[in-house]
């Protein structure tokens, strides 16, 4: 399979946003992944049944972002990630809306020369995100109760 450019996959597919459909992981990682890319780190948020602050059960989280302040945050994370650990593709996306057990509810990717790069990329830029992106989190328990969570930084 050829590996498209990079004006090419941004017609299909948006690389750094918000979303309030299921989020597409492949696609994301397409989206990054060149012939110049050796290694590929994915990290995949997904809704747990437990939570650290709560002995309830959760069945859902809810997120709300502020998308005119979140989403220039995002883009401001990949062009540092880019500055700190070189030549690499990056997507993030988060979800807003009602997001159910096992779904994802972030995504971020990075595709670099080689391994290490990816990895700490990636984990500088999922903690960025979450201590930095207007994005908030409500835990909608079984019980029908639900709680508004803090972003926690690492």
């Amino acid at each position: 399979m050829a590996l498209r450019s990079d004006r090419e996959q941004d017609a299909a597919h948006p690389r750094i946003g918000l979303s309030a459909e299921p989020l597409d992981v492949q696609a994301l990682v397409r989206a990054v992944q060149t012939a110049q890319h050796g290694a590929v780190v994915t990290f995949l948020g997904t809704t747990r049944e437990t939570s650290p602050d709560d002995p309830r059960p959760v069945a859902a989280l809810e997120y709300e972002a502020y998308e005119t302040m979140a989403v220039p945050e995002m883009e401001a994370i990949a062009r540092e990630t880019q500055e700190r650990f070189g030549p690499l593709g990056i997507a993030m996306q988060h979800r807003t809306g009602r997001v159910a057990l096992g779904e994802p509810s972030v995504v971020v990717v990075v595709a670099a020369p080689h391994r290490g790069a990816a990895f700490d990329a990636c984990r500088y830029a999922i903690d960025a995100l979450k201590s930095r992106v207007a994005v908030w989190k409500r835990e909608v328990y079984r019980d029908g109760d639900a709680a508004w969570i803090a972003n926690t930084a690492p």
